[in-house]
């Protein structure tokens, strides 16, 4: 009988579960497009169109420059482009998001590429899709709340110098390889006599446009007005437009000045494989000077970059999700789904890990567009780009793409937030700056690592060593203390329970002066535990050593449970009247010189 019951209610357990996993809900909820699809039009199309072209513009010349950054060849920055592009249409449910190749996932990718081995970048990528996904299915999206603002701006303002400074080679016209912010430095300055006066022009006035051409879209000739002709609102458009694709114009631009001198006049990207990618699985082994390596050793050489990228690629796209949520709330986990589907498929056309960019997303959003089908326009213009405009990408001076990426970073450096995390808390200036320090001179993924270990230690030390305020309440004649009050400010639980029992002890022995009565306010004791609830004990027996009256109140049911669970005879007062009950007892039995051990009822 009880058999056929247990069976009965598993299946049971099956079939609910079943029935909502094939809910209509569900399927909005894990398939986004079957929200906006039926309601698409002609005005959603438009705004598609025009902010996917744009963003189009936008990613071409960024893609190509951030496989530079990750120690790639340009195509593998375009091939990283476009199926982000198509995955998060079906199932993105933030509409400006837009997915690809970000700066911070380049450097962390030549972080981790073994010897700049392409095979390794893509097998981070499928690796991290992987991980992603298969977080989303855990529900583990909450371990990201663990990781702090102060430590995100910390880390995205370090991997912005860290990116900067490793583009100064490119912009100077040198050749050297440098791993860190310092060695960048040091290797610019060794090899400063030998920089290309060509190069360095180029660049220079490379930025100065680019950042004119940034500045453009702010203005208030770039905004349509209701009362405008047709000719002045297609005219403002159009300016706007220059101002969003001002990466490609720039590039293009400097492409042709290239084109146009003589061979070796700039620094150029050089050739770069045409055509698209072979759609096929990605590599689980690679070659390494004639030997071949497993997909074990190739894990084990890729090292803490599985953990780190997967979470980075995480922390990006949920925040920018919820910067563009419009106030909204969003479903990480959906989110979460999307990313890891789209470096899953990104892998099987040789994409390095991607996540959302916050500059695209941004100039998505400025754009107009309506629906995640913006994606499918930029990624086609990818997919055109690759299939007909690769051999002309060659003539790109290294030092203009050094410029893209070095205007595209600065502004991720957020010097603004010191002054509000100051105002805020100034405790959080700590993993801020241990943060930026630890990722500027030592490693990124560390520094990562140090400032959640000095929140987590600033958190836990809170939780060890509670504030606890004290106070006399006096008699209602005012000729004495009635009693002293103490008030733990959090909860009751075994790292804080040595400091809470030293206060309150602090407390009888001072303002109590050993005799008068101490009630212990426990309204913030959400729960107990066992050590907890022995350090509780040994507290009550000390006063009672002491002949000194003790009186719990505010005492919830769970934390009540705990308490009589080992103190037997322990006081909980429900009331002021209960502590005023208490009280009395107490005098009369120290007028009696008896000691003072109160029995009340616990109901």
């Amino acid at each position: 009988m009880n058999q056929n019951s247990n069976t009965r209610s598993v299946s049971d357990i099956v079939q609910a579960r079943a029935r909502k996993f094939f809910s209509k809900k569900t399927l909005h909820q894990r398939l986004p497009i079957t929200q906006w699809l039926p309601k698409y039009n002609l005005e959603s199309l438009e705004g598609d169109m025009v902010a996917g072209l744009t963003v189009g513009l936008t990613v071409i010349p960024q893609g190509i420059a951030y496989a530079l950054v990750a120690g790639l060849t340009p195509n593998y920055g375009l091939y990283s482009a476009f199926m982000g592009c198509f995955v998060y249409m079906f199932l993105g449910s933030c509409k400006d998001i837009t997915i690809g190749p970000t700066a911070i996932m380049s450097i962390m990718t030549h972080e981790y590429s073994v010897d700049k081995n392409p095979d390794y970048a893509i097998l981070l990528c499928f690796l991290s899709g992987i991980i992603i996904f298969a977080a989303a299915v855990c529900n583990l999206g909450f371990l990201i709340t663990f990781i702090s603002k102060p430590v995100i701006a910390g880390f995205t303002s370090a991997a912005a110098i860290s990116i900067a400074s490793s583009q100064l080679k490119g912009l100077f016209g040198l050749s050297y390889q440098s791993e860190s912010v310092i060695e960048a430095f040091s290797k610019l300055f060794e090899n400063i006599g030998d920089t290309r006066w060509q190069d360095l022009t180029l660049g220079l006035c490379s930025i100065v446009v680019l950042l004119l051409m940034r500045k453009l879209k702010d203005l208030k000739i770039t905004k349509v007005q209701p009362d405008d002709s047709t000719y002045v609102r297609i005219g403002r458009k159009m300016l706007f437009l220059i101002s969003v694709g001002r990466n490609a114009i720039v590039v293009i631009v400097a492409g042709i000045i290239a084109f146009a001198a003589k061979s070796d006049t700039f620094t150029l990207t050089g050739d770069i494989e045409a055509g698209l990618p072979a759609f096929k699985a990605p590599p689980f082994s690679t070659w390494d000077n004639g030997t071949e390596i497993y997909f074990s050793e190739m894990v084990s050489n890729v090292g803490a970059g599985i953990i780190i990228i997967p979470l980075i690629s995480i922390l990006e796209s949920i925040a920018i999700a919820s910067a563009f949520a419009g106030g909204k709330t969003i479903d990480a986990t959906q989110e979460m789904y999307a990313l890891g589907m789209c470096n899953i498929l990104g892998a099987f056309v040789q994409s390095i890990p991607v996540t959302g960019s916050f500059s695209r997303t941004a100039v998505n959003s400025t754009s107009g567009v309506k629906t995640p089908a913006g994606g499918i326009v930029t990624g086609l213009l990818v997919v055109l780009a690759l299939a007909f405009l690769t051999p002309y990408f060659k003539y790109i001076p290294k030092a203009t793409l050094s410029a893209v990426i070095i205007c595209a970073v600065i502004f991720m450096v957020e010097y603004e937030t010191v002054r509000p995390i100051w105002k805020a808390r100034q405790l959080d200036q700590i993993p801020l700056w241990g943060t930026f320090l630890t990722c500027l001179f030592w490693k990124l993924e560390f520094g990562i690592l140090v400032g959640v270990g000095i929140n987590l230690a600033i958190l836990l030390y809170g939780v060890a060593r509670p504030k606890v305020n004290v106070s006399t309440v006096l008699r209602k004649d005012e000729s004495g203390p009635h009693y002293v009050l103490v008030e733990p400010r959090s909860g009751l639980f075994f790292p804080s329970v040595d400091h809470i029992r030293g206060q309150v002890t602090k407390a009888g022995v001072g303002p109590a002066e050993s005799s008068v009565m101490v009630v212990v306010d426990c309204k913030h004791f959400t729960g107990i535990d066992y050590t907890a609830t022995k350090g509780m004990k040994s507290l009550c027996q000390d006063f009672e050593r002491r002949h000194q009256p003790l009186v719990f109140t505010n005492v919830t049911p769970g934390v009540e449970r705990g308490l009589c669970s080992l103190i037997d005879d322990i006081v909980i007062a429900r009331s002021s009247d209960q502590i005023d009950a208490a009280y009395k007892i107490c005098q009369h039995l120290q007028l009696l010189n008896r000691p003072t051990k109160l029995c009340m009822e616990s109901n």
